[in-house]
């Protein structure tokens, strides 16, 4: 993932509108698209949604600093929700490993608008998911 190679997304980066635009040893770029079909009933993308991309850039982010891509599991993600996010709009994801190790990663990921501005921000800490490791 660190030379640019993506793995192979599952059905729910199509679901959730997400697609792997960078990648280098410890940073993640994602281009996020949601859909109406992820929105609340007023109007606007569900929080969870935005959990959901957020808990994805940390993982990648995670997973790129590795030798080759293991999947992770967030140990722990806290969100500040700063903007309302609205479908059919594209956002910038950016997501930075921060402490990279073979147990324990902590990465950060951020959310703007076509403008820069920021939408929402996390942090959270993973751990690589040994079925997976080879």
């Amino acid at each position: 993932m660190g030379e640019g190679r993506f793995p192979e997304l599952s059905d729910v980066s199509a679901h959730i509108g997400q697609r792997v635009v960078a990648a280098e040893p410890g940073r993640v770029e994602l281009a996020w698209t949601p859909g109406e079909h992820l929105c609340n009933p007023a109007g606007g993308v569900h929080g969870g949604y935005i959990a959901m991309i957020l808990d994805n850039a940390v993982c990648f982010a995670s997973a790129s600093t590795g030798a080759h891509f293991v999947p992770q599991l967030t140990l722990n993600l806290t969100i500040d929700y700063l903007r309302g996010v609205q479908a059919g709009e594209t956002y910038t994801v950016v997501s930075t490993c921060l402490k990279p190790g073979r147990t324990r990663l902590v990465s950060t990921a951020l959310i703007t608008d076509p403008q820069g501005r920021p939408m929402a921000q996390a942090s959270g800490s993973t751990v690589p998911n040994q079925a997976f490791a080879r």
